[in-house]
Parts: structure tokens; C-alpha cells; sequence
């Protein structure tokens, strides 16, 4: 083995250690969300895959017609 090979272990060793106690520390401070929030969430999004996928027909009319 090379010598610096160890270090880059140590090195992501430590990287991993750091990410899971930053995830733990985000996990701890969110919330589940309520039933009103979580309703909101499920319309905007519904919204906004609506408003994607007519864009994306009006585009395939639009080339279909033009070609």
C-alpha cells in the first residue's frame, strides 16, 4: 500500500463522520408536515406538473404543424 493511501481513508472516513452528524442535526430540527400544509404541497405540485406537461404538448403541436 502507499503511504497516502491511508490518509485519504482517515480523510473520507472523517468526511462520512461530519455528513452524518450534520444529517442527524437536520433529521432533529424538521417536522413532519400537516395535513393542511401537506395539501397545499400536493396542489402546488399538481400545478405545476399541469402547467409542464401542457407546455411541453403545445411544443409537440407547434412542431408537428410546422413540419
Amino acid at each position: 500500500m502507499k503511504p497516502g493511501n491511508n490518509e485519504v481513508k482517515k480523510s473520507i472516513l472523517t468526511k462520512l463522520k461530519l455528513f452524518t452528524k450534520r444529517s442527524a442535526r437536520v433529521f432533529k430540527i424538521t417536522k413532519k408536515p400537516g395535513m393542511a400544509e401537506y395539501k397545499v404541497i400536493v396542489k402546488v405540485t399538481g400545478i405545476g406538473i399541469l402547467i409542464i406537461g401542457a407546455l411541453g404538448f403545445l411544443i409537440h403541436l407547434i412542431t408537428k404543424i410546422i413540419s
